[in-house]
C-alpha cells in the first residue's frame, strides 16, 4: 500500500515538473520527462510493484537469486577457461595431433610456380646522367607556356 502512494506521488511531482518545462517551452525535454513520470504510476497499474514488494522479503526468492548469481558465476568461468585455453578437449587433441604429425611440410612455403627471377635477381637499372641542358629547356617551355 504505502509503495503505491510513493509510486503515485513520484509520478505527480514528474508531471509537475513536466508541465513547468512546457511552460518554458522545452516541449521534447516535457514529452520525455511526462513518459518517465508516468512509468511508476504503470508499474503499479501492472501489478509490478505489488510482486516486487512480496518478493524483496521472501527468503526463497532470495536463496533463488543466490542460486541464479552462482550459476551465472560459474557459466562465465568456464567461457573464460574455454577462451583462454584453446577450446575443447576434442579440439586441444587434435591440434596436439596435428603438430606431431607435421601438418605443415617445410617445403610448403615455396613458391607454387617454380623458381621466378625475383626482386633481387634482376639486374638494376644504372641511374642516366643528368642532362643540365635538357632540364633547363623543359622549365623554359613551361614558362613561354605561361606567358613568363
Amino acid at each position: 500500500m504505502i509503495a503505491e502512494t510513493i509510486c503515485s506521488a513520484v509520478s505527480a511531482a514528474g508531471l509537475g515538473i513536466a508541465v513547468i518545462t512546457a511552460y518554458r517551452k522545452r516541449f521534447l525535454a516535457a514529452t520525455r520527462i511526462a513518459a518517465y513520470a508516468l512509468v511508476p504510476v504503470g508499474l503499479v497499474m501492472t501489478g509490478v510493484v505489488q510482486w516486487a514488494a512480496s518478493t524483496a522479503f521472501s527468503p526463497v526468492a532470495w536463496a533463488g537469486f543466490g542460486v541464479l548469481a552462482v550459476a551465472w558465476v560459474l557459466f562465465m568461468t568456464t567461457r573464460a577457461v574455454e577462451r583462454r585455453g584453446g577450446g575443447t578437449r576434442k579440439e586441444r587433441r587434435a591440434a596436439a595431433k596435428a603438430a606431431r604429425d607435421g601438418a605443415v611440410e617445410p617445403a610448403a612455403s615455396a613458391p607454387s610456380l617454380g623458381a621466378g627471377a625475383g626482386p633481387a635477381d634482376r639486374p638494376r637499372a644504372k641511374p642516366e646522367p643528368v642532362r643540365s641542358g635538357d632540364d633547363f629547356s623543359d622549365i623554359e617551355a613551361i614558362l613561354k607556356k605561361h606567358g613568363i
